[in-house]
């Protein structure tokens, strides 16, 4: 994991998107964990910088992830609540390889934190 965040935090630097450095280390963190947790090898990261900040992470399962609330006590659960927060959007598209799930960020705006409250929601 740590080898993908320097990774994306090395990329981001070549193409000057310093500041989208903290969202996208955290969605990439969340979405390779799901793929190691809950997909298939291979798995595979990919950034894309066009418009916008593409983040993609695919693997071999056809499994789609879904959004859902952790409750309090719950260890686990909030890793895509956190990509929905911080990412412009996101969502899975399915190949006969498995699936990618992405996420887009904006690189027109600075790396957005959102509220402390609805993070705990």
């Amino acid at each position: 994991m740590s080898q993908a965040r320097s990774n994306v935090a090395r990329q981001l630097s070549v193409w000057g998107l310093e500041e989208l450095e903290f969202s996208t280390e955290l969605i990439v963190s969340e979405l390779v964990t799901n793929a190691i947790r809950y997909g298939r090898p291979p798995l595979h990261l990919r950034l894309i910088h066009d418009r916008a900040l593409v983040c993609e992470v695919a693997d071999a399962s056809s499994t789609t992830p879904h959004l859902r609330r952790a409750r309090t006590y719950d260890e686990g659960g909030r890793g895509l609540l956190l990509v929905a927060q911080f990412a412009e959007h996101w969502g899975t598209r399915h190949s006969r390889h498995g699936k990618t799930v992405w996420a887009e960020l904006s690189k027109d705006e600075s790396a957005k934190f959102p509220a402390w409250d609805a993070l705990q929601a």
